[in-house]
């Protein structure tokens, strides 16, 4: 048994001097990825048209208009700000995660988030947009100068502190998928009819609930560094309040 599929390598591209291994990990996230791209495609083909009154939208659309609807209350409850800017990136983690935790139905799939290497490239990516929303809102003076709060003191702490929050992320949702991967494999081996059933059923639910709390916390981090918004912060202003 595998613990992750980083160690199944499928075929090696040779580049002169060394060959690029291409793992199953590897694999799946194509598969991934191509996956989203063309569902994206196939759901909001003829989208502006729709939306403009001269057809009904269909079930694929609606769905993803549920979807994003909620992606984008989250982000403007945690962040207190329009979260334009912020749901592209947002999205793109959550629905990598949850398209990737939910094709474990699909025969001899292997989610990519069952590696390691995978988790720590998605906490390695929120890592660095953190400064990226941060810079761009604050400017990169305010943002250095936020590692130095509430004294210079804290400088080593806070520079601790965002690298164990993003090894958290990784550690996180690697643990919980590749656990509930191993305990269905060898569920299937002792109980090969009726227990892996249950176990792929709840393998969903816990895939989904890792993709939100993942997109959570990067929202959460991102939404910490940037700061609340300056309508937000000083309060409803009087056309807020009118009628």
């Amino acid at each position: 048994m595998h613990l992750s599929p980083d160690s199944i390598v499928l075929m090696r591209i040779p580049l002169g001097i060394v060959d690029l291994p291409i793992s199953l990990t590897l694999a799946m996230t194509w598969c991934v990825m191509a996956f989203l791209t063309v569902g994206a495609y196939a759901i909001t083909r003829g989208l502006s048209v729709r939306s403009a009154g001269h057809g009904v939208p269909t079930r694929g659309q609606m769905a993803l208009t549920v979807i994003v609807e909620l992606l984008e209350d989250q982000i403007g409850e945690i962040s207190r700000r329009k979260p334009g800017p912020f749901l592209p990136f947002i999205g793109t983690l959550f629905l990598f995660i949850a398209v990737s935790n939910l094709l474990l139905v699909v025969p001899g799939f292997v989610p990519p988030t069952a590696s390691l290497s995978t988790t720590a490239a998605l906490a390695i990516v929120v890592l660095l947009a953190v400064p990226v929303f941060a810079i761009g809102e604050r400017g990169l003076r305010a943002y250095l100068a936020g590692y130095l709060q509430p004294s210079p003191i804290m400088l080593p702490f806070n520079l601790i502190g965002e690298a164990t929050r993003t090894l958290a992320l990784a550690i996180r949702l690697y643990g919980n998928v590749m656990s509930g991967t191993v305990i269905a494999a060898i569920l299937i081996g002792l109980t090969p009819l009726f227990l892996p059933v249950v176990m792929d059923v709840l393998g969903l639910i816990t895939g989904m609930i890792q993709a939100y709390i993942f997109a959570v916390l990067a929202m959460v981090y991102i939404a910490a560094a940037v700061g609340p918004e300056a309508a937000h912060a000083t309060g409803p202003t009087t056309e807020d309040t009118s009628p």
